[in-house]
Order: structure tokens, then sequence, then C-alpha cells
């Protein structure tokens, strides 16, 4: 019942959506009588009334899943068309491949993983963007839930880790890899599983930013709510199952609404403060700043559902039994040792404000490494930072990225 509740209610707000932007519009509309108050004084009726319409159409319009849109970007003073292309295709996620004319031929790899919490991968659009200047950029584009049918099978953490080592093979030998916050748990321990084995394709260094490590150090609203109540009440109050009109009909799912529902209400004075300014940018004609603030809006309410068994699981072995610093996370009937990382150099990176994944979580994969050596492991702490802010932004470009080029540079 709560995703079919959820489809009508957006099926009233698409309504409501296109409505307010057809009335946004022409009040807009310098001949319409609402923008004149005689002929002497202009009163502003029609641009405030115009503008609150067109804040509400974009709040309440659709959205789907975003292009990444990464066709060129300035290298030196000079613009580089970039190419995307699909390399591994699987169920649950592909693998994409970006590149950019003009880069050396033996510039590293590099794959980015992106986090299923909910949004897309082109939330790290910024984050491709910035690395696509040095490296070639291999991203985990995972694919929405509910569009994935029941006979595909199910996905839960060790999937999630198959497919990380399966796209390091794909990408061969010599790789980086940078997990952003919440693929920090798998990625380690897929690190950790390949250096065991000895593999080829174990990555030469790992990136963890903002990573929920170990989630005691630190704890913030998002652990606390987590360990408030037993895996089973998460498993009947927030697992729905997806309705008949799309194709993964009758999956049960996390769905992204309740996620951004969550993270939305976690701030939700800043959310509601960011769409004042909008609004008033919008009255005073500020077309530029209101449109910075519908981008960030576009890509942040784009939301994707995960499937109930990697969402209760992460819940339970990251948030509740800690499982990775515990040392009693298996994958696969097999206990994963981090005292087998001896190869692959680590980078921790946490930001000062960050109230998602608090200082010391990230930190800690490092002292769980006990057999990598101090020269293979580094410490950054961006201050300033919130969660967001350490993957995008003028911060993570001018402050966070060069660390981590750095970092690769020094162990490739």
């Amino acid at each position: 019942m709560l995703y079919h509740a959820y489809e009508m209610q957006r099926s009233w707000l698409n309504s409501a959506s296109a409505l307010a932007s057809i009335g946004a519009e022409m009040l807009s509309n310098p001949v319409h009588p609402m923008n004149f108050a005689g002929a002497m004084d202009y009163m502003g009726l029609g641009p405030m009334a115009s503008s609150a319409l067109e804040v509400f159409a974009h709040a309440a319009a659709p959205r789907g899943k975003p292009a990444w849109g990464l066709e060129a970007i300035e290298v030196d003073g000079a613009m580089d068309a970039v190419v995307e292309a699909t390399v591994v295709n699987r169920p649950f996620g592909d693998l994409k491949r970006f590149h950019r004319e003009n880069l050396p031929a033996d510039a590293p790899s590099l794959l980015v993983v992106a986090p299923m919490s909910g949004h897309y991968a082109t939330l790290l659009r910024g984050t491709v963007e910035r690395m696509l200047e040095r490296y070639t950029v291999y991203v985990t584009d995972w694919a929405d839930a509910k569009t994935v049918p029941l006979h595909e099978g199910t996905f839960d953490l060790d999937d999630y880790i198959d497919y990380v080592i399966e796209f390091l093979e794909r990408i061969g030998e010599g790789a980086h890899v940078m997990a952003v916050c919440q693929p920090s748990v798998p990625v380690f321990a897929a690190t950790a599983l390949m250096n065991a084995d000895r593999h080829p394709c174990a990555p030469v260094t790992l990136t963890m930013m903002g990573g929920p490590i170990d989630t005691r150090c630190s704890p913030t609203t998002v652990n606390d709510l987590a360990m408030e109540r037993p895996i089973e009440w998460f498993r009947h109050n927030v697992i729905a199952t997806v309705p008949m009109q799309y194709r993964g009909s009758g999956r049960r799912v996390y769905p992204g609404f309740m996620q951004l529902a969550g993270f939305m209400t976690m701030n939700l004075g800043n959310h509601m403060m960011s769409h004042y300014e909008m609004y008033k940018h919008l009255t005073v004609g500020d077309e530029a700043s209101a449109q910075a603030t519908k981008d960030f809006y576009d890509e942040y309410r784009s939301v994707c559902d995960m499937t109930a068994e990697f969402y209760l699981q992460t819940v339970e072995e990251v948030f509740q039994t800690h499982a990775i610093p515990n040392g009693t996370f298996m994958h696969r009937g097999k206990l994963v040792d981090l005292k087998q990382i001896t190869a692959t150099a680590l980078l921790a990176i946490e930001g000062e404000r960050d109230d998602i994944s608090g200082l010391g979580q990230t930190k800690a994969a490092l002292e769980l490494t006990p057999n990598l050596p101090g020269s293979k492991k580094r410490y950054y702490m961006a201050e300033g930072a919130g969660h967001y802010g350490i993957f995008n932004g003028s911060r993570w470009r001018e402050k966070i990225a060069p660390v981590v080029e750095e970092f690769i540079a020094a162990h490739a």
C-alpha cells in the first residue's frame, strides 16, 4: 500500500506542477495586467506570484534518471571532447567508461564506485568531471531496482562485492579505485579478498571518502536511527513491493522516495531556506543563482530504489553489528580478513562537517589493516567540508582532488 499511495500522490503532484508551470509563464508575461498597477507605479505582484508558482512547479516536477551530460571538459585552457561508453552491462548495474581526447596513452585507470543509496551515480558528475583531467574514469552505474525484472534474481552485499571484482577484472591490472560514501564498506571488503588471493587486478590504491567503515566513531543521526530499532522493524516498515506499472513488479525494495524523505527531513530548515532563496532570486530576476539551486535539486531529488536484501543487510552489518570493525564480515561464507591487505595503498578522506559519516568512521580503515605498511596509508580531513562537499563543488576540485591525485601518483 505504501508504494501505491506514493504513486497516487506523485500523479497528483505531476498535474499540479504542470498547472503551476503554466501559471508562472502567464504571470511572467510582461503584457499581463497583473504586472502593472496603473501608469505611475509598478507593484511587482506578477513577478512575486510567478516566482512562487515556479518554485512549487520545480519542487513537484517528476524526475527520472539524469543524463551524465559530460560532452567536453576544459584542460589547460583547451576544450577536450569526452567519450562515454558502457563496457559491461549487468542487470543491477553497468560499468561506464569516460575518456577525454588528448589524454596521454599511459594515463592510469580510475574506477569510481558510486553509492547505492537512493541516488543515481550521476550525483558524482562533478567527481568524474574533475578526475577526467588525468585519468580514464570508469563508474559503477547502478540500476534502479524497480526496473529490474524478478527473473534477474536478487542483489545483496555479496553481489555488490562480486560486481566490483568483476569490473576491476574488466578494467585490468594497475587500476585505482575511489569509493564514495556507502560503497567504502563493500569495496574495502573486495580489496581484502583480492589481496588475500593475490589477484593481479587488485587495486593499486583505494581512496575511501566519507565511508561508514566504523559507525561507532562520532555517530551521526543516520547511525542513531539505524541503531534505535531492530532489523525486523525495518523489514516491516520501510520495505515495499514494486507496483505493476514497472518492469520490476513484485520485487521487494527500499523505495528511493523514502530515502529522500529521510535526508530532506534531517536538514528540513536548510532545504526550506534554499527554496526561499531561489524564490527571492527569481523575484529580482537573478536567473543564474536560481538555476544553480534548480540544478542541485534536479540531481538531489532524482532517486531510485534499492533491493530489500541489499538495504537490510547493509543496515544490519554496517550500522548494527559493525561487522567490518569487529572482524565478522562474511562474503559468501568466507570471512573477510582485513589483515590480508598488504599491497593496496589506502587513502581515507573525511569532511570536517560531515553529518552522514562522522569523523573517524572512514579513518578507522587505516587502523584495521595492521599488515599494510604505514607508507601506504594516508588520512586527509577536509576543513569545512560537509558530506556532499568532499566529492563535489569548489572545495573538492581545488583542495581534495589534488590530494587524491598526489596519492595515486605516489603509489602508481
